[in-house]
């Protein structure tokens, strides 16, 4: 007869020895199946993340003499000139300020909705990805929680192919798909969701520097006379 006591110790030595014996690789497999995509998610969350502030980290290099730049070119009617230092500056608010001046001469607003489309095609490149990005953020946790509900079921299943008898080493490895799915989910997930609110932060904060620099192209064609 197993008292309480030694049943426990057992079940104690029993976890000691496997978590011992256990590598990275070995608990990876006794998540199950669904380690694979989470591993995948876990791995497009990188590329996608270092991607785009790769992307977003050059848009946001600008020369802030640029402005200054093409004010003097505008004013000296050096119009071609203008347009070869926008091209030659790799940025989006020189593709903005391009567009506007090869519409010099049409009404202010043709002008100002020329930048304005420009801009949002700039911003649209910039999120690219991002939507996908969060929905990993979203997603990988719920798909650990599948993994979770998927081991708790196998472990009932295993319990009434025993015939209801509570014993570790059968509950084992429904409880590591339960557990260790979370666990990758959650690995995947947080990460994902911080990247993400990261790169929107730095994208809004290129979008305001792109108004302000609209504001200054419109306020030269405004006021070419004053200057």
């Amino acid at each position: 007869m197993i008292t309480l006591l030694q049943a426990t110790e057992m079940v104690t030595t029993v976890v000691e020895e496997e978590t011992k014996t256990m590598g990275l690789g070995q608990l990876f497999m006794a998540g199950g199946w669904l380690m694979w995509p989470l591993l995948a998610l876990g791995g497009v969350t990188i590329f996608i993340f270092f991607e785009r502030l790769w992307a977003i980290n050059k848009a946001s290099k600008f020369d802030h003499n640029f402005m200054n730049r093409i004010r003097e070119n505008i004013y000296d009617g050096k119009i071609g000139a203008a347009v070869q230092l926008c091209r030659n500056t790799d940025s989006p608010i020189a593709r903005m300020i391009e567009k506007g001046i090869e519409r010099i001469g049409r009404p202010l607003n043709d002008v100002n909705a020329a930048v304005e489309n420009v801009a949002n095609l700039e911003v649209s490149k910039l999120e690219n990805g991002l939507p996908f990005l969060a929905t990993i953020a979203g997603g990988a946790p719920m798909l650990g929680f599948l993994g979770t509900v998927i081991g708790m079921v196998q472990s009932f299943m295993n319990m009434a192919e025993a015939g209801g008898t509570v014993d570790m080493s059968i509950l084992a490895s429904g409880m590591y798909v339960a557990m260790i799915t979370t666990v990758g989910g959650l690995i995947v997930g947080i990460p994902a969701y911080f990247g993400y609110n990261y790169l929107v932060a730095r994208i809004e904060k290129l979008v305001f520097q792109m108004e302000a620099n609209t504001i200054a192209f419109m306020d030269i064609l405004n006021q070419p006379v004053e200057q």
